[in-house]
């Protein structure tokens, strides 16, 4: 699959600097960079963005961990001290020639540093700034530490998960940060567009509680609308809160397979020659009152036959299913093949980093690129001089 070029990507000439650290604010500056945009990251002299130390295991890249070079790969760094005169006049300088700020510190602290919403915008009126906090600006949460697990665990998400008889469990996955800076992102590109139609500048603002909160927005409409009754999660082969029999993960003879939907329960026991279940062919509703009855009756036959088997008798009649994959098997999938979703970075022209691409396309080309994540205030020179430049010019 051909790599769209840097010139014909959307926000080509756009300038973004990124004050953001750890992985909710970088992720949103990561999306920006792969549709085109130059994001600058500003980072801690000597220090640096505290992510490039966080380790989700003991692979070392060029001396940074591998979750850094992946949330921070096609940016430029820059070092500044925010309390020395002559770093925050070169910021100055930057911001006001900038497109877009990003920032992610506790509510309070960008303010205290002189670089809140009110002061860039008085420096840069038509400024677009993102800002991403743990559970909002105002309010007793409000200084508690942003961090993923915790925003996870107030949120409600972890009584959705699992089954009825398991302590309440987190998603595997960083998905309070990953939600929370793609929607950051979206706004900004909102707020972008809104600044071409009218010329305004914005400030962008969203929380880790607010994206896990509209991650939820299905589940807890329904939950608003039916008397706020708490939803019971299954007992069996537990999938979702929500849903019945047979929704949900079965072991096979071999190894997993999911269920989804099926036209009906009479159908769906056909197909797999199992009895017992005709009791519940004619109530509409006992999938869902009955769930863990009729899901221990499908499981035991399903535990017969190998995976392969079960799909080749349940696919073919549309039922909704598929094999559960490991990431080796799925790496192995033709699906996975096509869509053409790694690529290999290098970083001082031997050090090779195995990553992902953005997962939007564009006129039928990929958003890749081979820069990869910055040393720590490796562009300052060439970033802050540039800057005083075009200002000392305007």
């Amino acid at each position: 699959m051909k790599v769209l070029p840097q010139s014909e990507r959307p926000l080509d000439g756009l300038v973004v600097v990124d004050f953001s650290q750890f992985l909710s604010g970088p992720l949103c500056g990561l999306k920006l960079a792969d549709l085109g945009a130059r994001v600058i990251k500003v980072e801690r002299p000597g220090v640096g963005d505290l992510c490039r130390n966080l380790y989700l295991s003991d692979t070392d890249i060029d001396g940074d961990n591998s979750l850094f070079h992946a949330i921070n790969r096609n940016k430029e760094s820059i070092t500044a001290d925010l309390r020395d005169p002559k770093d925050r006049a070169a910021l100055t300088a930057l911001i006001r020639g900038a497109d877009v700020m990003i920032q992610n510190f506790r509510p309070g602290v960008i303010e205290r540093q002189g670089f809140g919403y009110e002061t860039v915008r008085e420096i840069n009126p038509r400024i677009i700034y993102g800002s991403i906090s743990g559970y909002g600006e105002e309010g007793p949460w409000k200084d508690l530490p942003g961090q993923d697990l915790l925003a996870q665990a107030r949120s409600g998400l972890l009584w959705l998960t699992g089954s009825a008889d398991h302590a309440p469990m987190p998603m595997g996955l960083a998905v309070a940060d990953m939600l929370a800076g793609n929607a950051l992102a979206q706004g900004i590109l909102a707020a972008l567009v809104g600044r071409g139609i009218h010329g305004r500048g914005a400030h962008v603002q969203t929380s880790l509680l607010e994206a896990m909160i509209d991650f939820q927005f299905e589940v807890l409409s329904t939950h608003l609308n039916d008397g706020h009754r708490l939803p019971q999660r299954s007992a069996v082969n537990g999938a979702h809160a929500y849903l019945g029999a047979p929704y949900g993960v079965y072991q096979t003879r071999d190894g997993f397979i999911a269920l989804a939907m099926t036209p009906s329960l009479k159908v769906l026991a056909d197909l797999l020659q199992v009895s017992g279940l005709d009791h519940w062919y004619d109530d509409p509703k006992a999938a869902m009152a009955d769930r863990d009855t009729i899901k221990a009756i499908l499981a035991a036959q399903l535990r017969t036959r190998d995976t392969a088997d079960w799909l080749a008798v349940l696919q073919p009649a549309d039922i909704w299913c598929s094999e559960v994959l490991d990431w080796a098997d799925l790496r192995q999938t033709e699906a996975y093949r096509l869509l053409d979703l790694e690529q290999t970075i290098i970083r001082n022209g031997s050090v090779r980093l195995e990553t992902l691409r953005s997962p939007i396309r564009m006129n039928g080309a990929t958003l890749k690129s081979d820069r990869a994540a910055p040393e720590l205030g490796q562009d300052t020179q060439a970033v802050l001089d540039r800057h005083r430049t075009e200002d000392a010019t305007e």
